[in-house]
């Protein structure tokens, strides 16, 4: 968030400074771990509307984004697939359930595709003969995370942004609006901002990575389990990013057997040319979330604009927020996020 942020001001002629608490690879960060997937119909199961309705918008701003970049970054448009073994059939029916319910919410949402043995290795051929039933959801994508860092500190580098790597700051260290301070400071610390905003706390996640040379899906795929719902999320040159747990937690330390055994169990029941692959990484992180699970704006004073709580959603929201953020700060409006359904808070003032 804070780098799509610095470089739309920047681009708008603005001298901007970076101030980031680790690397430029975001080490500690969720953006770096996340599988960055861009689901809107897929998350409409467990999350608001407004979501939802940020999820669209940002299958087609990210082109547009990913276009001013200096560096290429991978992004996908071939839709989600979601496919369950026979006995998880009755969780499978009421998620398609949740689904056309959404729909009906919002009819720009596509239809889904009830996928039978025929026809489900027609859209997904490496699954030929693995499952007799599911559904594809089209037109979501995702994108490389990684790529995208590094793309954005290219750029920024390029348009001479002072990125401050390693130099973790509190909004408190600045004063903004006197001399030789900041005009504006802009706070997209995540967990980080926790010092000022005591509602926030940390869901865990268990990422897997993993090179797989035998198997080639090609699209996000998403496994119905009742106790650990899979998502396999390809990327480039055979690697892909796995992933199920989501746990009340603020705990950053490492997975657990038990969440890495059930993780590529699961994986393996979806194709078995996994049990070859060679794992890369074995990751966890905290996403940034509020109570009510949803993003928000807070001004902490008329000069100091935080930007937090993207939970589970943050690449799939991103572009949305980014643009809420922009019109608030150029117009004073909060037209957009209202739109959104982005609540902005007023300033905390004496």
């Amino acid at each position: 968030m804070g780098r799509l942020v610095a470089l739309e001001l920047a681009r708008e002629g603005h001298r901007v400074e970076v101030f980031e608490a680790k690397g430029p690879e975001a080490d500690g960060a969720a953006a770096r771990v996340a599988a960055a997937m861009l689901a809107p119909l897929a998350e409409s199961a467990i999350t608001e509307p407004g979501v939802v309705r940020m999820g669209q918008y940002g299958l087609t701003r990210w082109p547009q984004l990913i276009a001013q970049l200096d560096a290429p970054v991978y992004f996908q448009q071939n839709g989600t697939l979601v496919v369950w073994h026979r006995q998880d059939a009755a969780d499978a029916q009421r998620l398609c359930g949740l689904f056309e319910k959404n729909r009906r919410l919002n009819p720009s949402l596509p239809a889904l595709e009830n996928l039978d043995a025929q026809r489900l290795p027609q859209v997904e051929p490496a699954l030929q003969g693995r499952f007799n039933q599911g559904v594809y959801l089209p037109g979501e994508g995702q994108l490389d995370n990684r790529q995208l860092l590094a793309a954005l500190e290219q750029t920024l580098t390029r348009m001479g942004v002072a990125l401050h790597w390693h130099t973790p700051r509190e909004t408190t260290d600045f004063q903004p609006g006197t001399s030789g301070q900041p005009d504006l400071v802009l706070d997209c610390r995540g967990l980080g901002a926790r010092t000022q905003w005591s509602a926030l706390r940390g869901i865990r996640g268990e990422v897997v990575r993993v090179h797989a040379p035998e198997v080639t899906l090609q699209r996000p795929t998403r496994l119905v389990h009742p106790r650990y719902p899979l998502y396999i999320a390809p990327k480039q040159d055979h690697i892909f990013v796995i992933g199920a747990t989501e746990i009340e937690s603020d705990d950053m330390g490492p997975a657990s057997l038990r969440s890495v055994m059930e993780l590529l169990s699961a994986l393996y029941t979806v194709h078995s040319g996994f049990a070859e692959a060679r794992i890369l990484e074995i990751a966890t992180q905290c996403r940034p979330t509020l109570p009510d699970n949803l993003p928000a704006l807070r001004w902490l004073d008329e000069r100091v604009l935080q930007v937090n709580g993207l939970y589970r959603h943050g690449y799939m929201i991103s572009p949305a927020m980014l643009d809420a953020t922009l019109q608030l700060l150029r117009t004073g409006s909060a037209a957009l996020a209202e739109d959104f359904d982005v609540a902005v808070h007023a300033p905390m003032l004496a």
